[in-house]
């Protein structure tokens, strides 16, 4: 049986007595993320340094107790959840920007840095860091890198990996690693950079993070395009790219989102309103005002009743906090959701929006769609009632059939919020025997002992 107290006086010698708790409202705080799921961890440690980071994993192999990395737990799959009980690793205290180079456009930030303050940081410095999850106000780097994550404006410029160049980390062993490297190319070896990005904390602890940055665009234009026909606002979506231009996003709010926050958004909305897309477009300021001409009449064209431009930053502001205010609003229609967050082919997006309107027919559930429809990402979220055994079973079929209709369009059943525990049941729908093998053949190689955030993916 393994020496908790042991382990524990050790690690105090590690990251020291301030850094490291077995109180119970501590356990607690660390116990869940957004999901609303717990696991009661044994200790939670802070480690300031990759050094402690390296030391801790060591102590924690050695004493065969798994440990779990958690950024500021703001995940939607139970990936931050310490299903072994153990030690998290909270990497609250690397919080450091440690250097930014406007001459070559990157940044050198720890692990624990908030998103939003890296936005603000660069932006300060006439830089841009695109990836801008909805939580980007909280969420951290590190949090960023395990589950890939990508925000609105992956439609123009991609998702965290595309900015990632390098990496510090540590393995279960507690070994230090260094991948990448900090020029636009590189081609020496295997991607070990890629390969941890989006592996959800199962293969290493990201300490470090390289990134790639790009100069800020000169003028943005938001605009709010509002149909009475949720499948014409689909049809747009589809379109818009093909027959306008590229948008730096569209956001895709149904009937259903838009009565959740009514109130956050200052319009004159009537009831025959099916669907809002909130589209951007950024560049040079000429770019900017030619776009949201062809935007506008592209819109039309569709069959939008309206396309409300925002003349002031403060008014493009206003039209965003319906898409921000919306994950908490949910919970006005049922106590409990089921977050998915689908992807399938832009082309495939009309089809995709009918079957939700099919399942929500069929499963008697408010089942609620907004997200990332200018990439052909849409979080469809299943309300239900979890004291109510039919309401329940009821939301499970709809998830299954939500997901195989995701597949046979040829999309993925997670675009950002990854697998963790909530999906793994759903994972084989996706991934053949052979590729499984192989993942599971990855993890081996870097965590023999499954230490390191087990009972997560798989």
């Amino acid at each position: 049986m393994t020496d908790l107290n042991s382990l524990f006086k050790a690690l105090e010698g590690v990251a020291g007595k301030d850094a490291i708790t077995r109180e119970p409202e501590d356990l607690v705080c660390h116990s869940f993320d957004a999901t609303g799921h717990s696991s009661m961890p044994d200790m939670v440690v802070f480690p300031a340094t990759t050094l402690e980071v390296s030391k801790i994993l060591e102590l924690a192999t050695q004493y065969k107790v798994c440990v779990t990395p958690r950024g500021s737990g703001s995940g939607m799959t139970g990936g931050t959840l310490p299903l072994g009980g153990g030690i998290v690793m909270a990497m609250s205290r690397m919080n450091r920007i440690l250097e930014i180079d406007t001459e070559n456009l990157t940044a050198r930030v720890e692990s624990g840095v908030v998103t939003g303050d890296l936005h603000t940081a660069v932006e300060r410095l006439g830089l841009f860091y695109p990836p801008d999850p909805a939580s980007s106000s909280f969420c951290t780097i590190g949090g960023n890198i395990g589950e890939c994550a990508g925000g609105p404006k992956a439609v123009k410029y991609g998702v965290t990996r595309d900015y990632v160049l390098g990496l510090t980390a540590v393995l279960p062993s507690g070994r230090i690693i260094h991948t990448g490297v900090r020029t636009a190319k590189g081609v020496a070896g295997y991607d070990l950079t890629r390969l941890i990005v989006g592996s959800e904390g199962t293969l290493a602890v990201v300490t470090e993070v390289f990134l790639r940055l790009v100069p800020l665009p000169d003028a943005v234009k938001t605009m709010a395009v509002v149909f009475d026909n949720i499948k014409k606002a689909a049809e747009t979506v589809s379109g818009i790219i093909r027959e306008a231009v590229v948008p730096r996003c569209v956001e895709f709010l149904d009937r259903a989102s838009i009565d959740c926050v009514r109130d956050e958004v200052k319009l004159n909305l009537g009831p025959e309103v099916e669907a809002i897309l909130i589209i951007e477009v950024d560049g040079s300021r000429e770019m900017v005002e030619a776009d949201a001409v062809k935007i506008e009449a592209y819109c039309h064209k569709m069959g939008a009743s309206a396309v409300l431009i925002a003349s002031t930053p403060q008014e493009a502001v206003d039209l965003w906090k319906a898409r921000k205010a919306l994950s908490p609003a949910l919970f006005k229609i049922a106590p409990n959701k089921i977050n998915e967050d689908i992807v399938v082919p832009i082309n495939r997006i009309p089809q995709m929006v009918a079957k939700i309107e099919s399942i929500k027919k069929s499963s008697g559930l408010a089942i609620v769609s907004f997200g990332h429809a200018g990439d052909g990402n849409i979080h469809c979220n299943i309300m239900y009632d979890k004291r109510d055994e039919d309401q329940l079973k009821r939301a499970e079929a709809a998830v299954d059939e939500l997901f195989d209709a995701t597949l046979s369009f040829g999309g993925t059943i997670t675009g950002e919020h990854g697998v963790g525990t909530t999906k793994k049941k759903y994972f084989l729908k996706e991934m053949g025997q052979a590729e499984i093998e192989l993942m599971r053949g990855i993890k081996g190689v870097f965590d023999p002992g499954n230490l390191l955030n087990p009972g997560k993916i798989f």
